[in-house]
């Protein structure tokens, strides 16, 4: 019997979790034509904290008594990941879901960019003039001013702020805080979200097949917490990190066949771009990490 490798077992887990999380947007999408954004948020996180608990409780990760400094980097990976949550479903409620995947494969440019400005990490020319070149490849799928451009753009770009955010505080975290507390901990923070807006809007009754939505993006998220966990303990992340581009591929899939709908060229060359210059940022940072490993004494 082959033994898998924990690169290429940690690159299934990143495939997994990309397909779940992004399902689960197409659930949540479907969903907005009968259920408004809180109502679904509130209902979709009830059953993820649910989930999230019971995995704390057999891992043995329920553990609040942290440093202070720990619990301060939570609560505000917590609200990245509030804001990225509305954000990103307030942009795919009214855009189609292949072209906010698209703007949300910037997101490893903007976290180096932001880790070289906020964490004084080390960011050469190569992977600079890379992160450049991407943002040129963002404003080929938004085309603002085009024919296909929608305001919501800029809110998948606020989500991609917030997501930000939130990873940057996960890289300053103590390595003793449990993973999947920390996903318990802002799965209560995106529901207390849904609920506190659930008090402004007028709710709508469930039918079967709102229902059956919802239910389908709350397994699909828990999924994609548990898959996306695993693989970050699972093979070296400069291997297994390129893996979340295939989020993309399944939005188009799902955008077609479920949805009808189809990115424009613009939009489908800049995704090229934005997905070839976040590969090359992974790949030199991991060039760049085995130089360091070996002459750490050089001066990168």
């Amino acid at each position: 019997m082959a033994v898998i490798s924990d690169n290429i077992r940690g690159a299934l887990l990143m495939v997994g979790a990309m397909t779940a999380y992004t399902v689960n947007d197409a659930f949540m999408k479907a969903a907005s034509d009968e259920i408004p954004l809180f109502q679904a948020v509130l209902f979709r996180g009830i059953g993820a904290i649910t989930c999230l608990t019971i995995m704390c409780r057999y891992l043995n990760q329920l553990h609040f008594n942290l440093p202070r400094r720990d619990w301060a980097l939570i609560l505000l990976r917590t609200a990245g990941e509030v804001g990225g949550t509305y954000f990103f479903l307030t942009a795919l409620f009214n855009m189609p879901i292949a072209n906010v995947a698209a703007i949300l494969q910037a997101l490893p440019l903007v976290v180096a960019l932001a880790a070289t400005l906020f964490l004084g990490e080390m960011l050469g020319w190569r992977r600079f003039a890379a992160i450049a070149v991407g943002f040129i490849g963002v404003v080929f799928i938004i085309q603002p001013g085009g024919e296909d451009f929608s305001a919501y753009s800029f809110y998948a770009l606020a989500a991609v702020g917030c997501v930000t955010l939130r990873d940057l505080a996960v890289r300053r975290m103590s390595v003793q805080v449990p993973a999947v507390f920390i996903a318990l901990i802002a799965a209560i923070g995106v529901t207390s979200l849904g609920a506190i807006g659930s008090l402004f809007i007028t709710w709508e009754s469930f039918s079967t097949t709102s229902a059956m939505q919802v239910g389908g993006a709350t397994i699909f998220l828990i999924f994609g917490y548990v898959f996306s966990v695993s693989a970050m303990r699972s093979g070296e992340i400069s291997f297994v990190a390129p893996f979340r581009y295939t989020g993309l591929l399944v939005a188009l899939v799902l955008g077609m066949a479920v949805f009808d709908e189809w990115p424009n060229a613009l939009t489908l060359i800049g995704a090229s771009i934005v997905v070839a210059t976040g590969l090359f940022t992974l790949w030199r940072e991991r060039q760049l990490r085995i130089r360091h490993n070996l002459a750490p004494d050089r001066i990168r």
